[in-house]
């Protein structure tokens, strides 16, 4: 027998729907806070002190890529054909750099890549997923910026093995010739220094013509703290941006050198010879005021906007295809063996039993102050 629908039925079915469904206030912000990690910055009525730290680096991200996607002019090859006619072109996009040099590198400057397939001397395999890719030659990168003295920037080039652009610098006095990570906004014509070696002899020359040998601080600055320069760490002022960072006064830059990546100094301690520094991922470490950095950002920012459109171009790069654990069989992978794609009631691991997640530094870096992360490292005495 159906039930008779009437008008007092249906009133009283929809109150009782609306208390069950319309939450009180409290338990509305409550929810907020508990499922906070899943806020967008979208709305305007969330208040931007709900997120967290890791979600407002992540808006900030988003809005400058956004911003470098409007301000970047970017090659589109799939526009250049007939709708599904290249496959392999109609997803391949690239940032277009005009100042690039269009020629080929300085021969003396370069060397031949000999290419192992990730194989050690006894070719066994020690790094998974490398082989073939197009013939290249390595650029001389001059990391330690030994020789002082005014260089002039001849040109701005590509690099097929690293992300960022470099700089081809001929010295104004000897004419040697050397190569640099470009940093961003440097062009032909420029001028770079290397203060290694402190304060240059002309400048103090000058000092002692113009201003009774006393050193003009604003006249020093000028000179020092231009885009390009290098220089030791204690040179530089709290607040810098830095990259091509060494870690040892008598080696070359180790740190910072990727596209668009740079450091900030946070502050120096000279009791202990040590600036603090930032990384681009978030680390604060020590490094000793002896080291050398070069002022700016590394170029080529525009890197992450790549989009390679197919598989064949990594092959192009050297890069093969990795397979995965629970297509082997059981004695090549913890995942393998089985039937279908279970990996069976095991832990996520690698192919060498490491753990997912697992912690592989038991004993921090002493000189590391805060992680990625942002959490302090507590080091034992």
């Amino acid at each position: 027998m159906i039930p008779r629908i009437t008008s007092q039925s249906l009133f009283k079915a929809s109150r009782n729907s609306a208390s069950r469904v319309a939450p009180s206030s409290a338990t509305c912000s409550a929810n907020l806070l508990r499922f906070r990690s899943t806020i967008t910055n979208t709305d305007p009525s969330i208040n931007s002190s709900q997120l967290t730290e890791l979600e407002e680096q992540d808006i900030r991200f988003r809005k400058q890529r956004e911003l470098e996607l409007k301000l970047t002019k970017i090659k589109h090859y799939g526009e250049l054909f007939p709708v599904h006619t290249h496959p392999g072109s109609t997803h391949y996009k690239k940032p277009v750099h005009e100042h690039l040099h269009k020629g080929r590198p300085i021969k003396a400057l370069t060397v031949p890549l000999k290419k192992t397939s990730g194989r050690n001397n006894s070719g066994q395999i020690r790094v998974r997923g490398r082989g073939g890719g197009h013939k290249r030659r390595v650029r001389l990168v001059d990391f330690h910026r030994y020789e002082p003295g005014k260089n002039k920037v001849v040109r701005i080039e590509y690099d097929p093995n690293r992300s960022g652009h470099l700089a081809l610098l001929q010295h104004m006095e000897t004419g040697n010739l050397s190569y640099i990570i470009a940093p961003q906004g440097l062009r032909g014509g420029d001028i770079v220094e290397s203060f290694r070696d402190g304060i240059p002899q002309d400048f103090m020359e000058e000092m002692k013509r113009n201003n009774n040998g006393e050193v003009d601080d604003a006249l020093l600055s000028a000179r020092v703290l231009q885009r390009g320069n290098c220089l030791p760490l204690k040179m530089l002022p709290v607040g810098s941006i830095i990259h091509n960072v060494g870690l040892n006064p008598n080696r070359g830059s180790q740190l910072i050198r990727s596209a668009g990546t740079f450091g900030k100094i946070l502050a120096k301690d000279a009791a202990k010879n040590k600036a603090i520094v930032k990384m681009s991922s978030g680390e604060h470490r020590y490094i000793q005021l002896n080291c050398h950095a070069t002022l700016g950002v590394v170029s080529n920012k525009e890197h992450q906007l790549i989009s390679w459109g197919k598989a064949g171009r990594s092959r192009y790069r050297g890069r093969r295809p990795m397979v995965r654990g629970v297509a082997m069989n059981a004695c090549d992978h913890p995942h393998g063996g089985g039937r279908g794609k279970s990996k069976s009631n095991k832990v996520t691991q690698s192919m060498w039993g490491l753990k997912k997640f697992a912690k592989t530094r038991l004993v921090p870096n002493k000189l590391v102050i805060r992680n990625r992360k942002g959490r302090m490292i507590r080091h034992k005495k």
